[in-house]
């Protein structure tokens, strides 16, 4: 119970910062979408994640348990990942999430993502490659 609480939790996190990065202009940080008119930029940024949440949404709730299993497995490795890329989009100067409410939404999910790991790994889950 405690393993799939972190994984939502973790999962809702991601969720909820991608609304919280729309306030912060997280499109501005990316590579090719910051080369774009910034308001040419914001409408791929949330077009993007129409079909992104779309797979992921499939993939984390599939019928099939080996792949809702490595998808999930994936994600939380994901929000570690993520977090770390935060850490070191820090520096950069268009870089906007500093409200407690942007630290906790990338740095509880990450925390919810190792639990996550954790738990899944104690249990011997791990994919086998």
């Amino acid at each position: 119970m405690l393993k799939e609480a972190a994984f939502y939790l973790g999962f809702g996190s991601l969720l909820t910062h991608e609304l919280d990065a729309m306030s912060n202009h997280e499109w501005r940080l990316l590579p090719v979408l910051r080369a774009l008119p910034d308001e040419t930029g914001m409408m791929v940024f949330v077009a993007l994640h129409v079909p992104l949440f779309a797979v992921l949404l499939a993939l984390v709730a599939s019928s099939r348990p080996r792949m809702r299993r490595l998808s999930r497995l994936a994600v939380a490795g994901f929000l570690v990942l993520h977090a770390g890329l935060h850490v070191l989009f820090m520096g950069h100067q268009g870089y906007e999430f500093s409200s407690w409410l942007s630290e906790t939404l990338i740095f509880g999910g990450a925390l919810c993502g190792v639990v996550y790991l954790v738990l899944a790994l104690r249990e011997g889950r791990a994919p086998t490659f």
